[in-house]
């Protein structure tokens, strides 16, 4: 990514370029991405391809202002840090299912990144983190979506827990962007992936979040939940007024969509 590039990406997040590349404005930087690009999976059900390049995925997020899932959106939100003058490290991580059991390697893709310390950021997981974690620490780490504990897991892992919940298992060896793309064409093709069975479009808010979960609109402030069963003639305008996505057409909803706020 050169300048011009990253300066376009400032912009889509309505962030400015740090002074210095120091824990302060990472903070800033991954709050705004979150306020400002969607956690998505429209990609999938629009039958579109999903591209693990810096260049296609810039003329994504930046310039068709789309979103993504964890391999689009921390794939280059790491590459404008490394710009910016961030040491970033692309992780693998394997998340827990409901059984408690961590799913399969290559699952998920989060970032390390250096600034007085090494910090955890994360802007491709959905309701998660709003700001950096230390991955050097061992303490709980209040956030604005809860408290976050790393703890030392087999084989040199770290296991990240949200108000002692495990989420993932997250590994300690530098990888390449292009090491996720076996993972991500199984995600976008495989019926047995989460996000061919499911539909979803989720924003943070500066009160909440915004979620439209196949024709469902889930709208949290604080601790109320308010859900909206749509229209289709509606959905194109609560995607483009909600969460800045343009469509020329509905992506095709799956058998059965499961929620994800």
């Amino acid at each position: 990514m050169d300048a011009s590039q990253a300066d376009a990406y400032l912009s889509r997040i309505g962030a400015e370029r740090p002074a210095v590349p120091d824990a302060a404005a990472l903070r800033d930087l991954q709050l705004r991405h979150l306020l400002t690009v969607p956690f998505e999976n429209l990609s999938i059900h629009l039958g579109e391809e999903i591209v693990l390049t810096h260049e296609a995925l810039l003329a994504k997020v930046v310039g068709a202002r789309r979103g993504g899932f964890c391999y689009e959106l921390n794939g280059l939100f790491g590459a404008l840090l490394t710009e910016l003058g961030y040491p970033v490290s692309l992780f693998a991580a394997r998340v827990f299912g409901k059984d408690g059991v961590p799913g399969p390697p290559f699952d998920h893709l989060a970032l390390r990144v250096e600034a007085a310390g090494p910090w955890l950021v994360d802007v491709g997981f959905g309701r998660f983190t709003q700001h950096p974690i230390r991955l050097d620490s061992r303490e709980d780490q209040p956030d604005p979506s809860g408290v976050f504990r790393v703890v030392d897991a087999p084989d040199g892992d770290v296991d990240i827990l949200k108000d002692g919940v495990p989420e993932y298992r997250l590994e300690q060896r530098p990888r390449e962007l292009a090491d996720f793309e076996p993972t991500c064409w199984w995600q976008r093709t495989s019926p047995a992936s989460h996000f061919t069975r499911s539909l979803v479009c989720s924003l943070l808010t500066p009160t909440g979040r915004i979620t439209l979960s196949g024709t469902s609109l889930i709208t949290t402030e604080g601790d109320e939940r308010h859900e909206q069963d749509l229209e289709q003639d509606e959905l194109l305008a609560v995607y483009r007024d909600s969460f800045g996505v343009v469509l020329d057409r509905l992506p095709v909803q799956p058998a059965a969509t499961e929620e994800s706020n």
